[in-house]
């Protein structure tokens, strides 16, 4: 079983997790009035009228103000289990006090099996870390798949009653230039870098009848080293992926990219109201001279295999 909170608290945080009374309702701004459609080299809006948020279309100042306005806070989640956290998560978490969500509350909810090795960060104001421990499992897919069970839980205990928008990131990223308020919404998916330009037929939907998250057609191809919105529209998501994960382990089969292709599986019955474009999670090493991107907002980190094959 998952295990939530370290009983006691190391010498840089604290982790036991805190119960709250539920807020019932909490005010998410309504921003449509604020997208520009300055862009006509891409795409910015979906067939069911979401937006596509591209450098250029937004102004990232009225978004903050709005925000302010509403009492805005993010909880951001990453796992970095085993390796990982030495070779990416210091340069995660420092760029992020850099580039992501500047100026509202924002609190890192930390998934590890070595909470001990967990570095001191010096933190913002308004920002806060969380440390948590989950098991780790054998194989990396299996640790992909299963944080959707993990996220599911501590939605239901803790996020749920706090903060009204969530953010789920691969902790092998570095924020590069502003990841702000703009990217907030109901339902937020990111186009992935290397599909959002390619027909649809060379899309890596997963193609087995057998698998829950089988697909014969879509829309677009969506990049699970990032997805978010309300806490209420995560959970229904993580929920939604965990019981096709766990179906399919009944039927041993396995998707294609695992727990990427059941969330563009949800996404494509529960549409997203709004996509970020590969700005927010670019793959800054295979492509170098796109000019429709003026701005890497977030880009995928260089493998370390120094670490993590030591």
């Amino acid at each position: 079983a998952t295990v939530f909170a370290c009983t006691t608290p190391s010498k840089h945080h604290h982790y036991t997790i805190i119960t709250l009374h539920h807020q019932n309702t909490i005010t998410t701004p309504s921003l449509h009035y604020i997208i520009k459609t300055a862009r006509t080299d891409v795409p910015t809006q979906t067939p069911w009228k979401a937006p596509i948020m591209w450098e250029g279309m937004f102004d990232g100042t009225l978004y903050d103000k709005a925000h302010l306005e509403a009492n805005s806070s993010v909880a951001l989640t990453v796992f970095a289990i085993g390796r990982y956290l030495e070779a990416y998560l210091k340069s995660f978490i420092i760029s992020a006090e850099k580039h992501f969500m500047i100026g509202i509350p924002v609190t890192y909810y930390i998934f590890t099996d070595i909470p001990e090795d967990i570095p001191d960060f010096v933190l913002g104001p308004e920002r806060t870390m969380k440390v948590l421990y989950v098991p780790r499992h054998a194989r990396w897919q299996d640790i992909s798949m299963m944080r959707m069970k993990t996220l599911s839980k501590i939605i239901d205990l803790e996020i749920s009653y706090t903060y009204p928008y969530i953010f789920c990131l691969d902790v092998d990223s570095i924020f590069e230039n502003r990841f702000g308020t703009e990217a907030l919404g109901e339902s937020v998916a990111v186009l992935h870098s290397h599909y959002y330009t390619v027909k649809q037929d060379e899309f890596t939907y997963d193609r087995n009848p057998k698998s829950k998250a089988y697909m014969k057609t879509g829309d677009y191809y969506y990049h699970a080293a990032l997805f978010g919105g309300t806490w209420q529209n995560v959970k229904v998501l993580v929920d939604f992926c965990y019981n096709g994960i766990m179906e399919d382990k009944k039927n041993n089969v396995e998707a294609l990219w695992h727990d990427e292709s059941h969330l563009n599986k949800y996404y494509w019955l529960h549409k997203p109201t709004k996509l970020l474009s590969p700005e927010y999670c670019w793959d800054v090493i295979s492509f170098i001279n796109r000019t429709e991107i003026k701005v890497a907002r977030m880009t995928w980190a260089k493998k370390r295999y120094d670490v993590l094959r030591a």
